[in-house]
């Protein structure tokens, strides 16, 4: 049934079609239950009255009241008989100043209000004087701002030609003053433009909202049940959407605030682990009781001993293969961690058990690097690995292709190509994707399907993104998580350096010294987008002027980006890998996948216009080998104070986990390398992932609790959460986009 929560917004009084079309596209608000839900981003204290003497240009909003003084209008021509004079933004396209009109000096003459481009109202409490300027909605003003009438104004003040005005005050009447006494708090909103030109203003907008409060607040219900409201100390809905939007005062507002960002992650958490509970309940598996010989074979031959993080995510990999349920888990592992080697242990399990495993990687590179790495590690357990991307040859394929289906390949490696429905397994019983974002949801599904006998694989998903805890209980909610949070041993740390353009021939030298020394060395530059030229240009030149600082035959230098064909790409690749060439130019297509232990210099240019997560990943190419290692951010000498943080802040730490944080913190959780093309599973209107993490982990342990009791919350004192569950803003079927 239809309630006034979800009216259309056009049939709120004060919007109609016009205003309802320009609040959707700009607001994305299409009912009058989304406008109730637009929080303010911030509140104004309107409760003080200042007086114009105490006013001063460096202030926020100010309120004061003030007498009309004199009025006149500024156009692009003389349009009656009255006094010249010039002002702010009255010249026009002619560069000649317009005329000012006073009308009461005139009255036989009307106002041709289509000729008026601004109107100056100068206004006086006694104490000085202070000038309104208005270029919208000047006929209203004009019949409502009369000389010798008293109103009360609000706004910012500024300066400009040595004296204070305020542009597009809001206007009441001392009466509004009076009937609000003196607690009054105003909510700010998100605004545009275009919003501005349709005349919702700040103060029409929240006209809207008390519409709309008034048409949803008699009928509606809470979301959270009363036991819950009262042993956390939460009011009820009503008095939060009130207080959010118009606080009674500071306190009710805090209150408010906390009552609805509770609500927000406490029922994001909910319907997430209300997926798990269901899916771990009803989800069959494939039972992987065994370890294997292949397992102990590997083990006992690695070149180097695991990390205790390495074992304790073996063994919770194990335990979730051997439950008889699907595994979900996701392993988080910084740059260098080692989480290939727990793949081919985990793949190992599967064989193990007389299934088959697929590692899937986004890039060609990264999957051939993974094939050489796996055929390693394989060597003493006679398991024969194969590798099928999209510039297979034909041969090689049709090898990858017979011995998937008689199962004589027990681990396939590859990209996209793996779910090409001509690629059929005997028994895959393990599925491992490596940076998951980049693959599509279809794309995993037809992977999944292709399981043994109907029954889904288990399901290993790696990052080397670091992801803030709150981030990834978010979103990857349902999943298990694991995390390697230590680097294997004789790893050492890269040295990162911030330079400028004034120290480029101090680097040339040191690049060179390195060079000597038979290290190599990367240059990076940025490619926000494939189809940026400007990006490739400065790639051009910075390669040629490499090649002009290092010339032939001294000095060999490839370069590999995006636009390049895959066999020119991996010529020059292959060539930096065995040490043909001294110093590859690369876009950050080299983020992933490229493994040079020799590479010991990582140059980042225009490091600015990184993400943190992304300079982090690109310093993970160096220090993979014994050497000392080193990563030059190189920036322009001007920046903004958000990049001086992350450029101060990568040069102070190698941590990835801590970046991350940072990185959230600065520029929000939907725009983390590695985390927007997923997204969130539901947007987030008030509470802040990177402001709100205790709450967050709050939330998660009340609706842990709650669903222990009451796992399909068919309780009646828990049918409002039922219902809230039902809401198409908690119906996503698979939040992690795994299987």
């Amino acid at each position: 049934m239809k309630t006034a929560w979800d009216t259309e917004i056009q049939y709120l009084p004060g919007v109609g079609p016009r205003r309802a079309a320009v609040l959707s596209s700009e607001l994305g608000i299409l009912t009058v239950g989304d406008l109730v839900s637009t929080y303010p981003f911030r509140h104004i204290d309107r409760s003080g009255v200042m007086k114009i003497a105490e006013l001063r240009p460096e202030m926020a909003c100010v309120q004061f009241t003030a007498k009309v003084l004199r009025v006149e209008l500024f156009g692009t021509q003389s349009m009656t008989a009255g006094q010249s004079g010039a002002g702010i933004g009255d010249l026009p396209a002619d560069g000649m100043p317009g005329k000012a009109l006073q009308s009461r000096f005139d009255p036989s003459k009307p106002v041709k209000f289509n000729l008026v481009k601004r109107m100056s109202v100068m206004v006086g409490d006694g104490t000085g004087e202070i000038e309104l300027v208005f270029f919208k909605g000047i006929k209203w003003m004009y019949a409502r701002l009369k000389p010798g009438l008293e109103f009360l104004f609000f706004g910012k003040p500024a300066a400009f030609n040595g004296r204070l005005n305020i542009v597009h005050p809001e206007v009441d009447s001392l009466a509004s003053l009076q009937q609000n006494g003196q607690s009054r708090m105003t909510g700010v909103y998100n605004s545009t433009e275009k919003l501005k030109n349709s005349g919702i203003t700040g103060k029409v907008m929240g006209k809207l909202v008390s519409n709309a409060l008034e048409m949803v607040l008699p009928t509606l219900k809470d979301s959270l049940p009363e036991y819950l409201r009262a042993e956390r100390g939460l009011p009820d809905i009503k008095f939060a959407l009130r207080n959010i939007h118009f606080p009674e005062s500071a306190a009710a507002l805090e209150k408010a605030r906390w009552r609805l960002k509770f609500e927000e992650l406490f029922l994001l958490q909910l319907s997430l682990l209300k997926y798990r509970f269901h899916h771990k309940k009803v989800s069959v598996g494939i039972a992987m009781p065994k370890v294997g010989d292949a397992f102990n074979r590997c083990f006992e031959t690695l070149p180097f001993p695991l990390t205790g993080a390495q074992k304790r995510v073996i063994r919770e990999i194990r335990d979730d293969m051997k439950s008889g349920r699907q595994m979900n888990r996701l392993l988080q592992g910084d740059v260098g961690s080692g989480k290939t080697m727990v793949a081919v242990l985990s793949a190992l399990i599967a064989i193990g058990n007389g299934y088959q495993a697929c590692i899937m990687a986004p890039t060609e590179v990264l999957a051939r690097q993974h094939y050489r790495n796996i055929c390693r590690y394989l060597e003493p357990t006679g398991v024969k690995a194969a590798i099928l991307t999209g510039s297979s040859r034909a041969a090689e394929r049709r090898e990858a292709h017979a011995g998937l289906e008689d199962g004589s390949i027990g681990i396939i490696v590859g990209t996209h190509a793996l779910i090409e429905d001509n690629v059929l397994f005997s028994r895959l019983g393990l599925c491992i994707v490596d940076e998951q974002h980049r693959f599509g949801v279809e794309q995993r599904a037809r992977l999944w399907a292709k399981g043994c006998g109907g029954i889904a694989p288990h399901v290993l998903v790696m990052t080397a993104t670091p992801i803030p805890r709150t981030l990834a209980m978010t979103l990857y909610g349902d999943l298990e998580v694991s995390v390697i949070d230590e680097l294997p041993p004789g790893r050492k740390p890269v040295q990162t350096i911030h330079a400028t353009e004034a120290k480029r021939p101090a680097l040339f030298r040191f690049m060179k010294e390195q060079i000597a020394l038979g290290r190599q060395v990367f240059i990076v530059y940025p490619l926000i987008f494939e189809s940026e030229k400007m990006d490739y240009k400065n790639l051009q030149l910075g390669y040629e002027q490499i090649v002009e600082a290092f010339p032939f035959p001294d000095y060999k230098t490839a370069m590999v980006h995006g636009q390049q064909p895959n066999d020119e790409k991996k010529f020059n690749m292959d060539a930096f890998a065995a040490g043909r060439a001294d110093i590859l130019v690369a876009t950050s297509v080299i983020e992933v996948g490229v493994d040079v232990p020799n590479a010991s210099v990582m140059v980042i240019e225009s490091a600015e216009r990184f993400g943190l997560s992304q300079l982090h990943q690109l310093r993970g190419r160096v220090g993979r080998g014994s050497e000392k290692s080193f990563c030059v951010l190189m920036t322009d000498y001007k920046m903004s104070k958000e990049s001086r943080q992350r450029i101060e802040l990568m040069c102070r730490t190698e941590d990835g986990f801590l970046l991350a944080e940072e990185d959230m913190k600065m520029r929000g959780p939907g725009d983390i390398e590695g985390t927007q093309q997923s997204g969130l599973p539901v947007n987030l209107k008030i509470a802040s992932l990177a402001a709100d993490g205790l709450m967050l982990n709050d939330a998660r342990a009340y609706a842990e609790s709650v669903l222990k009791r009451d796992p399909e919350l068919d309780a009646p004192e828990n049918a409002c959460l039922k219902e809230a569950m039902s809401r198409d803003r908690y119906q996503i079927k698979d939040y992690s986009k795994i299987s």
